[in-house]
């Protein structure tokens, strides 16, 4: 597959369950793990290429366009994965990374979006949000941490939200890696059982996993609510990790091939500095 039909397979359209989801298999790929591994060193190689002419132009003010990675999951379903190996392939220099916590007293005086706003990626850069806005209908409607007529704003917030930022240049790409309740219960015990893993183990993890059911619940409506034409969902099952990094990493390439970054032309004449520098 290519990258656009990447993001046809993984889209949500019109119709999507969640439950429909196998998050053990590997939609649109036939290849295995050493297969996934060769085509995303592959595919590292043009995006880089890419990344590298987006930023460029930033450098030189001729840049319009941004990507945003939108990261959402349950725990340990490998977002940071994800960011390691394939968002930190690529010059750092041209990446805004923004992982949202709990919201601060001072964030929770404003609207739930106003924290959201002052992370987007300038032109030319790759943004990648680690965890979202969408904790505020996810999490908010599962803890109920906001009444229900709020979350229901808050889903014509986001929409109206995107909307405006893709209008702005910005090439928004949401992915929710999908694992199984079985997964999730398989890493996180690993991450008991090596004290080099304890620092990323979370005890509220567990509580969580106590309502994994209504967290799907939720997910299916963010999906129905949200995934829109402008700024569509993309389910990407994570069971294997080679498998969900690899299509993220292609999702991300359709985003830079649709932008087309070009390498900025000099604003300067190159033969004369060539004369210039060979008589220095």
């Amino acid at each position: 597959m290519n990258a656009h039909q990447w993001t046809e397979t993984l889209r949500v359209g019109d119709g999507f369950r969640l439950d429909d989801v196998d998050a053990e298999s590997t939609p649109g790929y036939h290849g295995h793990k050493a297969d996934g591994a060769r085509d995303l060193a592959e595919g590292l190689v043009a995006l880089n290429d890419l990344q590298e002419r987006l930023f460029a132009e930033s450098r030189t003010g001729t840049a319009t366009d941004a990507v945003l990675l939108v990261l959402q999951a349950m725990d340990s379903a490998g977002k940071g994965g994800i960011v390691r190996h394939v968002v930190g392939g690529v010059d750092p220099q041209g990446v805004s990374l923004a992982a949202f916590k709990a919201p601060t007293d001072e964030e929770r005086a404003h609207d739930f979006l106003w924290r959201i706003e002052k992370r987007l990626p300038e032109p030319g850069f790759i943004g990648v949000f680690d965890r979202s806005h969408y904790e505020d209908v996810l999490i908010g409607r599962v803890r109920a941490l906001a009444p229900p007529e709020e979350i229901e704003r808050r889903y014509d917030g986001i929409n109206a939200f995107e909307a405006d930022a893709a209008a702005s240049g910005i090439r928004i790409v949401k992915v929710m890696l999908h694992i199984s309740p079985e997964e999730q219960k398989s890493r996180l015990m690993e991450r008991l059982e090596r004290p080099d893993k304890h620092w990323k183990y979370n005890p509220g993890d567990v509580d969580e996993r106590l309502v994994w059911p209504e967290y799907m619940r939720a997910y299916q409506t963010v999906f129905e609510r949200t995934s829109t034409e402008i700024a569509p969902w993309h389910v990407v099952p994570a069971n294997r990790k080679w498998y969900a990094r690899l299509a993220v990493q292609e999702l991300l390439l359709a985003a830079l091939e649709d932008i087309d970054p070009q390498w900025p032309v000099a604003d300067f004449d190159v033969e004369v500095e060539k004369k210039r520098l060979a008589a220095s």
